[in-house]
């Protein structure tokens, strides 16, 4: 295991970080759509809250997942072939969702199918990210080539696997809520339902929290790296403070961005408290969950950084284009962001 090899886990893990905040809020904004909007004029301020940024917040998933297949090749093999319907579902979601942005305020005639397809296609991705997370880190079934050999589909359903997609989806949903709260018209009905949803979302999400947590410490009893023991308990500390300073400001009307960075901080701390657990893994090999329905025996040994790792070459270019590159990303989220700052406007709808 190399320095550069450790370099470009942590980086990929940022990268899921940086997704996970960012287009974590507009599918949070797209699952709950139908439950803060009750009308065409509603509907266009949750769509407008997103319309300007949702395309730039992918790109993050598509960095994300051409650097695994460019670091760790094995490890990208093993998760895009294991779980390809489960990732054909989450593409189907993003197509249709994105369709039905474009679509939703222009074509009257189709304007509830457009509405239904931005709810679903926000909630399968929002969904199965947390349950190929789960699966990633409880073991999948795979043989010695690290291959798949587990029930397609349905055997990536297990309770771990379920609590780990509510957790995911309970934290998209507080992100969503919280990004309404912040880009809604003051005294709109969309701003009220936003709040009341964000502070409960926040309770959910903080008790699946534990949930899972429990579940993984004493049910599937992971082996983790005992000297990321301390790195791991403090990104646990930061997720409960996180979600804490959340649920302490959520009743004040003046403290939306203060909400909103602590649900992205907790967002943030979530992933790497799940890194911290995974290292030096990147895919584990086992029958995963031992509740599982469809449990499968694995003869395969794990996907670790140092069995996975690409050439001491390719790695060091890749981090030349990523120290060229990420400045640019960032610069263009900072100018987009700041360019649409500041709450939907009324009279710009398009609806």
């Amino acid at each position: 295991m190399t320095i550069l090899g450790i370099i470009w886990f942590c980086l990929i893990f940022v990268l899921i970080a940086g997704y996970f905040v960012l287009d974590g809020f507009d599918l949070g904004a797209g699952v709950l759509s139908p439950f803060v909007a009750k009308n065409d004029e509603e509907k266009a301020i949750v769509r407008s809250s997103v319309g300007p940024v949702w395309d730039g917040n992918e790109v993050w998933l598509l960095t994300a997942g051409g650097a695994l297949f460019a670091a760790f090749a094995p490890a990208y093999a093993t998760t895009f072939s294991g779980f390809y319907l489960a990732i054909m579902l989450v593409l189907m979601g993003l197509i249709v969702r994105a369709v039905s942005l474009e679509f939703a305020g222009h074509d009257k005639a189709w304007s509830k199918l457009w509405n239904a397809l931005f709810f679903v296609g926000s909630l399968l991705p929002a969904l199965l990210f947390g349950v190929a997370a789960g699966n990633v880190f409880a073991g999948i079934p795979m043989d010695a080539n690290g291959d798949y050999i587990g029930v397609p589909l349905l055997g990536l359903v297990t309770p771990f696997t379920l609590l780990t997609g509510l957790l995911g989806l309970s934290f998209f949903l507080f992100q969503g809520a919280s990004w309404l709260s912040l880009k809604a018209p003051l005294g709109s009905e969309v701003l009220a339902r936003a709040k009341k949803i964000r502070g409960v979302m926040l309770i959910v999400g903080a008790v699946l929290f534990f949930a899972t947590a429990a579940y993984a410490l004493f049910v599937l009893k992971p082996e983790m790296a005992p000297e990321l023991s301390l790195l791991r308990m403090v990104f646990f500390a930061l997720v409960i403070v996180a979600l804490a300073v959340a649920i302490m400001k959520n009743g004040s009307d003046s403290s939306d961005l203060v909400v909103f960075i602590a649900s992205s901080a907790a967002c943030v701390m979530l992933v790497g408290l799940w890194a911290s657990m995974m290292f030096p893994n990147l895919v584990v090999a086992g029958a995963g969950d031992p509740i599982a329905l469809f449990g499968t025996a694995a003869s395969g040994e794990n996907i670790t950084i140092a069995t996975a790792a690409s050439s001491e070459l390719a790695l060091t270019w890749m981090l030349g284009i990523t120290c060229v590159g990420l400045p640019l990303v960032l610069a263009y989220h900072f100018i987009i962001y700041r360019t649409f700052c500041g709450r939907v406007k009324m009279d710009e709808l398009d609806y």
